[in-house]
């Protein structure tokens, strides 16, 4: 666990987090384990309280949950940044794919995690200061991942539409549809 010492030199003069996550019984862990960090946390567990709460009071941090049952987190991220651009936000999800990794950081996300993720890598995933490098994954991607992901992103480019990734892919529509519903390769 960080030094709460340290921690204040990390955080900086604002410590506010706004945690928006559905899993009320994650949500309220990490909520503790960021307040024994250092951080004024507040807690929201849907698309539209976290949209009234980071508009009420934009926060220099957040950990936003990429699917809640009311919507996307990426609008609670386009809400802060739009309100402070100084704000550190990281997207958590436990639906990790490079599209939506690359969606969230064009929206102003500083990182992407992968659930689990424990209170460790979330704080340094928040207080990483810019330019510093991430240490690579000790298990790298397999290529059937590799493959996944690529349909993945291209699917995202395609506005999620099913006919029109399986032709640029070259891949029949019903092929595809499979493949996407289907869990994430590992």
């Amino acid at each position: 666990m960080t030094d709460p010492k340290d921690a204040a030199d990390h955080i900086g003069p604002d410590p506010s987090l706004l945690i928006v996550e559905d899993d009320a019984p994650f949500l309220k862990r990490l909520a503790r384990a960021m307040e024994a960090r250092g951080f004024a946390v507040e807690t929201a567990e849907t698309v539209a309280e976290g949209i009234s709460k980071a508009k009420a009071r934009p926060p220099k941090y957040a950990v936003v949950d990429l699917r809640l049952g009311d919507g996307s987190g990426l609008d609670v991220i386009e809400v802060i940044r739009t309100k402070r651009d100084d704000s550190n936000m990281i997207v958590l999800t436990g639906y990790g794919n490079i599209a939506t990794a690359v969606t969230a950081v064009k929206l102003g996300a500083v990182d992407y995690l992968a659930k689990p993720a424990d209170a460790d890598e979330v704080y340094n995933a928040l207080t990483r200061r810019q330019g510093d490098k991430v240490e690579p994954p000790e298990n790298p991607m397999s290529a059937d991942r590799v493959r996944w992901e690529h349909i993945q992103r291209v699917y995202e480019m395609c506005d999620r539409n099913v006919s029109e990734t399986a032709r640029r892919l070259n891949m029949h529509r019903r092929t595809l549809q499979r493949i996407l519903a289907k869990r994430a390769p590992k």
